[in-house]
């Protein structure tokens, strides 16, 4: 280890900067953000610079660097263009005994500046001792992404229930029992949906309840299959599942991302085979919520899109059971972008209909003279079993028969088809594509040929496309 990392209070602490430009306004932020007092000497300032010290948030201390103002500073940073310079601060504080920092120059260094994610009071380091700043900077970019933008302020609630929960646990292995169930549960959740008062309140709950074993179930959408497509706050939460209940949409990349040891548990549906009936998985949510588990129900695209996620969570509020949604990028959205269809144009759809080709057995008639109207795109969710029929009613009631379709096979995902025809060949479009499929119907399906940007990465090599056209 090349450096001891350290955390230092530099609170009101004189801290001297050698140079006036662009680096050590970048040093300097730094220090005034964790409080320090800011002593400058340089021959001229910039404009950063010259606009903190019309606030006084800086100290113009000296035109020049002299040794003799390294006496009483905490830290000394230099960043100027002057090698020279920088050599005669390095000495100079090392002959002091005092911690110096040359920018860009790592072995006159005997502190360096970490990369940093800031979760204050929560903050993460990364250092790669001055060998390699970028691949430290691509690591802190890594881990800024997996940590809730809530932490810091989750810290600063905990902080406050410390003296309680030491009144109330006298053992330091039973507290810390406390803790790790508060921020793997309820509290943790309330936090990052942002009911901080709700999540105080949880917390005295389980002070003065500790055998309280209510779980939670959060409905995650999965997005239309490439992994790269999950929001984060939707692998923040799979993370932290104890079961999950997944449907037969999720691809398998995206389940890949689940926590190892979390328990999984098929309950998908797939026409004319055996599926779970929704009621069987509306109490298998509530069960297993009840049991204290952290239960993520994993659906494709957007659970409250074609997904049922609206009965799911009926039922968990009818059992009392506290829940929570991630939204998710949808198949209309994320199949149409990956092949380059645009949902709406100006020069040919001003407006989009989702629509789903399953219905309920009582449900109301379709609105086919709606649906039939010129200029407007139709993505239709499960319609290729139907595909016939909706060719049909729409080519009856106006469309016409040689209006562009699209057939979207697997979309998003490695294997991605698209094959595309006109609107009297849907049936064997649709009977032709890999399932999952949504079938597009409208004039910006013509765009598919100049805008298949991810059928264009397949063919270099990134990824595999086919593009079928029976026109």
């Amino acid at each position: 280890m090349d450096y001891l990392p350290l955390f230092a209070d530099l609170k009101s602490r004189p801290v001297l900067v050698v140079g006036g430009g662009e680096i050590a306004a970048r040093k300097i932020e730094l220090l005034r953000r964790a409080g320090a007092r800011v002593l400058v000497a340089a021959r001229e300032l910039g404009h950063e610079l010259q606009a903190l010290l019309e606030i006084e948030a800086i100290e113009w201390i000296a035109h020049s660097f002299d040794p003799a103002q390294l006496d009483g500073v905490f830290l000394v940073i230099a960043a100027t263009d002057d090698n020279a310079l920088n050599a005669q601060v390095f000495d100079a504080a090392n002959a002091r005994h005092k911690l110096v920092n040359v920018v860009d120059d790592q072995p006159k260094c005997s502190f360096i500046f970490p990369s940093i994610v800031d979760r204050s009071p929560l903050v993460v380091a990364i250092s790669s001792s001055g060998t390699a700043p970028v691949l430290a900077r691509l690591l802190r970019e890594k881990i800024e992404a997996l940590l809730p933008a809530n932490l810091g302020q989750m810290a600063e609630v905990a902080g406050q229930w410390r003296d309680k929960v030491k009144q109330r646990y006298h053992r330091m292995s039973e507290r810390r029992r406390f803790w790790e169930r508060a921020f793997n549960g309820r509290f943790a959740s309330q936090m990052a949906a942002g009911n901080v008062n709700e999540a105080r309140r949880t917390l005295d709950h389980e002070l003065e309840n500790d055998n309280d074993n209510q779980g939670e179930i959060t409905l995650v959408g999965a997005g239309p299959g490439d992994s790269g497509l999950l929001t984060l706050r939707g692998l923040q939460v799979m993370q932290l599942a104890d079961v999950v209940l997944y449907d037969h949409l999720v691809s398998d990349e995206v389940l890949e991302l689940v926590r190892r040891d979390a328990d999984r548990i098929c309950v998908g549906k797939r026409a004319g085979a055996h599926s779970v009936p929704q009621e069987e998985t509306n109490q298998m949510l509530v069960t297993l919520a009840k049991q204290g588990k952290r239960v993520v129900r994993l659906k494709g695209g957007d659970p409250f899109i074609f997904g049922r996620g609206g009965e799911e969570l009926q039922a968990a509020q009818a059992a009392g059971i506290p829940f929570q949604v991630v939204p998710g990028i949808t198949a209309a959205a994320g199949a149409t972008a990956y092949a380059g269809i645009p949902l709406t144009h100006r020069d040919h759809a001003q407006s989009v209909l989702f629509i789903t080709g399953h219905c309920r057995a009582d449900g109301d008639g379709i609105d086919w003279p709606s649906l039939a109207r010129a200029r407007q795109t139709l993505a239709i969710y499960m319609g290729t079993v139907k595909a016939a029929e909706i060719a049909a009613g729409l080519i009856e009631h106006g469309r016409a028969a040689s209006t562009p379709v699209a057939v979207i096979g697997r979309g998003t995902r490695q294997d991605q088809q698209v094959l595309t025809g006109t609107l009297e060949q849907l049936e064997a479009l649709a009977a032709a594509a890999p399932t999952p499929a949504l079938l597009v119907i409208g004039e910006v399906v013509n765009l598919h040929g100049q805008l298949a940007w991810f059928q264009h990465s397949a063919q270099q090599g990134a990824r595999e496309s086919a593009v079928v056209n029976l026109a």
